[in-house]
């Protein structure tokens, strides 16, 4: 889920300019639409409180595993009653999946949002140090080479399992193995910029190395680096619902797309709802960021777009 750096290490110098770029992106159609669905999670994640929803933890053994639509009257402390209905079901805890999925959005967005922050910004740093510092240059890329011989998910799952499961250990973990691929991004945009007449003739002229990288090497960084960060953060909740698949992700306590599903799997046969709600809203999330990712491409570099 990666873009390939030799394709868009040509996108320094050739950004449109600011206005031209937000018309672009107002007329792709996939950007539109992938920033839509996205908008759309986000605000039913920030406002799951607001959505009539029950609390994700609350535990009812005798209300275990009912479908989706059954209706459930709550007695008060007061004595008082209120009636709920399960639009997702409950789980083989009495949990509502309903409640757990929107809960579940806040968790998984906001975990694809990490990954990707943390994952651009140090693999920005070493990219920056191998492409500009030669010496650097064989030892930061020998070490990513090392790295990206193990797949990512088994490097994932390895991590896991040495430390204790949480959410701080699910990120690096899924951070770790993404490094290498922005770093590979980043040093051969940094290559593509030495080579710039513009850039030879600045370095020729004595310009120091600080306003070098700031002025002309960081700034054609950001378009695609902006790409890449898209397709990290769609893979980064991919992973952590395959790493709470497992039973080695985030606990079970903490409601996420992938332990919901994770808790469903041994009854999907009977009862496929407890799988099927959080499953749609992981598919859909993923496709948006995924296709919101191709339009910035293709925005941000035209002559891509035509490759592809």
């Amino acid at each position: 889920m990666s873009v390939e750096p030799a394709l868009i290490a040509d996108t320094a110098a050739r950004t449109p300019p600011r206005g031209g770029f937000v018309s672009g992106l107002a007329r792709d159609w996939s950007v539109v639409v992938g920033a839509a669905i996205i908008l759309f999670m986000v605000v039913v994640g920030l406002g799951a409180p607001l959505l009539g929803t029950l609390d994700p933890a609350d535990i009812n053994p005798t209300f275990r595993n009912r479908v989706p639509g059954t209706v459930q009257t709550i007695r008060r402390d007061d004595g008082s009653t209120t009636t709920y209905k399960h639009w997702m079901g409950t789980d083989s805890l009495g949990r509502d999946v309903y409640s757990r999925v929107v809960y579940g959005a806040r968790i998984s967005l906001a975990l694809g949002a990490i990954v990707a922050s943390i994952s651009v910004a140090v693999g920005l740093v070493i990219g920056l140090l191998s492409g500009y510092i030669r010496w650097l240059d064989g030892i930061i890329m020998r070490i990513m080479d090392g790295m990206k011989a193990i797949p990512g998910i088994l490097l994932a799952i390895a991590m896991v399992s040495i430390w204790r499961a949480g959410l701080i250990t699910v990120i690096f973990a899924i951070v770790v193995p993404d490094v290498p691929r922005v770093v590979r991004l980043v040093r051969s945009v940094v290559l593509s910029v030495l080579a710039e007449t513009f850039v030879e003739n600045a370095i020729s002229v004595g310009t120091p190395t600080w306003t070098l990288m700031f002025r002309h090497i960081l700034p054609n960084t950001v378009a695609p680096l902006i790409v890449q960060g898209t397709f990290i953060a769609a893979a980064a909740i991919l992973v952590e619902a395959i790493l709470s698949f497992l039973g080695i992700g985030i606990p079970p306590e903490i409601p996420t797309w992938g332990n919901i599903m994770a808790e469903g799997r041994t009854l999907f046969r009977v009862f496929p709802h407890n799988i099927l709600y959080p499953g749609i809203f992981l598919a859909f999330t993923v496709l948006a960021i995924n296709i919101m990712g191709d339009g910035l491409r293709d925005t941000l570099d035209p002559k891509m777009s035509k490759k592809v």
